[in-house]
């Protein structure tokens, strides 16, 4: 993107827009001077800058002249927006879309200009520091344009980087997947009062337990199978209850939760 600061236009300053903006500030990505927030609700647009001083604005356009303008609106008012923005987006411009089943082919055919797009998807774990955010790169982004969007992404989370064909599949697993996970710990937690424990009890023991075993996957640099073996003695407590989740089919189910919202993803992108 060439030498200099950086400014970064924030369309959308909903709960993801607002959860990127505190990532980006909290890591010191750049300065609030260098950001510009645009959306229609002004009362957002008061808290935003008064929380985090950083112009606001409920044009835009404005916001689409800084270097990289990040969309971040409901996937249904894209099109709107792209049509808004057209006539200030610059060659060099770096378009980050976060809008689920919006194509790059979608958002450079409502462009007057190429651009330099990028499509994320990230989850509302983003919002507590701890998202899932997938990039996929369009035409002509350069390796500088990439490493800045992840930049902006892994303060919020951790990133990887997937063909566009592939977004789908995010969608299906990571975009889908933090709503799996709230059910399973909502089963959990009712299995705890099932057996008597008082409900505020059982939601924290089953929301820390989830919490711990994904750290111990993600840190400890074992298969989840090795993992789930160390915590299952012959005989025991653990393989009596797994025997009953593999009776209720509880692998196969989330496989085809996975599926089911790819395929979802994927006709909301046709139409």
């Amino acid at each position: 993107m060439g030498r200099g600061k950086k400014k970064i236009g924030l369309i959308g300053c909903g709960k993801m827009g607002g959860a990127l903006l505190a990532g980006i500030l909290r890591a010191r990505l750049i300065s609030p001077e260098e950001i510009i927030c645009a959306d229609y609700d002004r009362r957002r647009l008061d808290e935003i800058r008064g929380q985090y001083n950083v112009e606001t604005t409920t044009r835009n356009k404005r916001a689409a002249e800084a270097d990289i303008v990040i969309i971040a609106v409901k996937p249904q008012v894209v099109g709107e927006v792209l049509d808004d923005i057209s006539s200030v987006i610059k060659p060099s411009t770096v378009l980050v879309s976060i809008a689920a089943g919006i194509t790059s082919g979608f958002i450079e055919k409502r462009l007057a200009k190429e651009a330099l797009i990028i499509r994320a998807m990230p989850n509302t774990p983003a919002m507590v520091g701890e998202g899932m955010t997938a990039l996929s790169v369009g035409k002509r982004v350069k390796e500088e344009d990439l490493s800045f969007a992840r930049n902006i992404f892994e303060a919020v989370g951790k990133t990887v980087v997937v063909k566009e064909d592939l977004m789908d599949a995010v969608t299906g697993l990571s975009g889908s997947g933090p709503a799996y996970i709230f059910t399973i710990i909502e089963a959990l937690a009712d299995g705890g009062v099932q057996m008597g424990l008082d409900r505020d009890t059982a939601r924290l023991m089953a929301a820390q337990t989830v919490l711990g075993a994904a750290r111990l996957v993600m840190e400890g640099n074992r298969h989840p199978a090795e993992l789930r073996d160390m915590v299952t003695s012959p005989g025991g407590t653990t393989i009596a209850g797994l025997r009953v989740m593999e009776e209720g089919k509880i692998r196969a189910t989330l496989m085809a939760a996975v599926e089911a919202a790819t395929r979802r993803s994927q006709a909301l992108a046709r139409g």
